[in-house]
C-alpha cells in the first residue's frame, strides 16, 4: 500500500522540539559554543586538533574553526575526504591505520586541497600509504592502550623506512585511551606522564615537529609532557561518562524522545538501543532512574514521584556521545525548546 504524504507535511519546517519526529539528536547551540570557547581558551589554535569522530558533522566543525581550531583529527577516510571536500581544516590527520588501497588512493587525491597525514604503525601500513600516493605520515606509537601503535623502540626504524620510501614523517602520535577514566585526577595525571614518557622517547628517534596525543579526559594534562597537540573530540557535546570527571564542559547534546507508555510505576520512551551508544552503560534522564533499554525503548522510573504523561518530550543524555551521533542522520540545533537550525551528520560511514 502506498502512503500519501500531503505537500504541507513534506515542507513543514520544525520550529519547536515538539514538532520533531523522535528519536532525534538535539544540540543546545549556546552550550555547544560555551564548550568550544572554553576549550579554545585552554588549548588555543594548533594546540588542539579536534577529533571529528565525536561529531561527524561538518557544520559543527565550522563552529570549531570559528574559535580558532583549523587542524582536525579523523577516524575514517570518509571523515577525511568529507572534510577536505567541504574545505574545512588546513591540516587533517587520519589517526587510524588503513591498508585499504582504494580508500587511501581516494584520500590521496585530496592532498592538493589540504594537508593530509596518515598514521602508520607497521611496514604493511607504510607500504599501503606509499602505494596510494600519500605524502605525509605520523608514526603511531603504543603508549599503553592495547590497540594500534608500534612498540616505542621500533618507531625510529619505521620512520627511517618511511623516509626511504619517499614519505614525509611529521612526527609521532600516541593515544592514552586506557587512562581517560582513571577516577582520581592525581592518579590520572601520573599515569599520563608515564605514557607520554614513552611517546617522547619515540619522538626523539623519529624526528618531526608533531607529538600528538590525548583526548577529552586528559586534555589538560599535557602542559609539561612535551605533547604539541591534543586530539580531544567529545568535549564539544559531552556525555555522561565524561561528566563523571568534573571537566569544564557541559552536556550539549541529547537524544530527544517521546513518552509512549506510562503508568504509576514506570514510563517508556521511544529511544532505545538503535538510537544510543550503549558501550558505556545506560543513558541518563533527569529526575528518572533508567531501568533498561530495549531495541526501540527505554524504561525508566521517576525519582520525583511525578508520573509523565504520554506525549511528553524527554531529553536523554547518552553515556557515549560518539557512537550515538553516528546512529542519526540529522542533528537539530536548539535554543531552549526552539529549533533554530538543522545540521546533516554528513561524515557517517567509512
Amino acid at each position: 500500500m502506498r502512503v500519501r504524504v500531503s505537500p504541507s507535511a513534506q515542507n513543514m519546517t520544525p520550529r519547536s522540539i515538539h514538532d520533531l519526529s523522535t528519536p532525534a539528536i538535539v544540540i543546545d547551540s549556546d552550550a555547544l559554543d560555551r564548550n568550544i570557547a572554553t576549550m579554545s581558551s585552554l588549548r588555543p589554535g594548533a594546540k588542539l586538533r579536534p577529533h571529528v569522530k565525536a561529531t561527524k558533522c561538518t557544520a559543527l566543525a565550522i563552529r570549531q574553526v570559528a574559535f580558532g581550531h583549523n587542524n582536525f583529527t579523523c577516524a575514517t577516510v570518509r571523515e577525511m575526504i568529507g572534510m577536505a571536500d567541504a574545505g574545512i581544516g588546513a591540516d587533517l590527520l587520519l589517526a587510524n591505520e588503513s591498508i585499504d588501497a582504494d580508500r587511501l588512493a581516494a584520500l590521496a587525491k585530496t592532498q592538493d586541497k589540504t594537508m593530509i597525514t596518515v598514521a602508520i604503525d607497521s611496514d604493511e601500513t607504510l607500504r599501503a600509504a606509499a602505494r596510494a600516493g600519500i605524502r605525509n605520515v605520523l608514526i603511531d606509537v603504543n603508549v599503553g592502550l592495547p590497540r594500534c601503535g608500534c612498540a616505542p623502540e621500533v618507531a625510529g626504524a619505521l620512520a627511517d623506512a618511511a623516509r626511504q620510501a619517499g614519505l614525509n614523517v611529521r612526527g609521532v602520535m600516541g593515544y592514552e585511551g586506557h587512562l581517560m577514566m582513571v577516577a582520581t585526577r592525581d592518579e590520572r595525571q601520573a599515569k599520563v606522564a608515564e605514557s607520554m614518557a614513552l611517546l617522547i622517547r619515540a619522538a626523539q628517534n623519529v624526528g618531526g615537529e608533531i607529538i600528538s596525543a590525548g583526548g577529552t579526559g586528559t586534555f589538560d594534562m599535557h602542559e609539561s609532557t612535551g605533547v604539541t597537540e591534543v586530539q580531544a573530540g567529545s568535549y564539544s557535546l559531552m556525555d555522561t561518562q565524561y561528566a563523571q570527571l568534573g571537566l569544564p564542559f557541559e552536556q550539549a547534546a541529547w537524544v530527544l524522545g517521546t513518552v509512549v507508555s506510562s503508568n504509576a510505576k514506570w514510563s517508556v520512551i521511544d529511544v532505545g538501543l538503535k538510537a544510543l551508544g550503549m558501550d558505556h552503560g545506560n543513558p541518563s534522564v533527569e529526575a528518572h532512574r533508567v531501568w533498561f533499554c530495549s531495541d526501540e525503548h527505554t524504561t525508566m522510573a521517576t525519582t520525583s514521584g511525578a508520573q509523565l504523561h504520554v506525549g511528553t518530550r524527554v531529553r536523554v543524555a547518552p553515556s557515549h556521545i560518539d557512537p550515538t551521533i553516528a546512529m542519526h542522520n540529522t542533528a537539530w540545533v536548539v535554543r531552549g525548546e526552539e529549533v533554530i537550525d538543522s545540521w546533516e551528520i554528513d561524515l557517517r560511514g567509512w
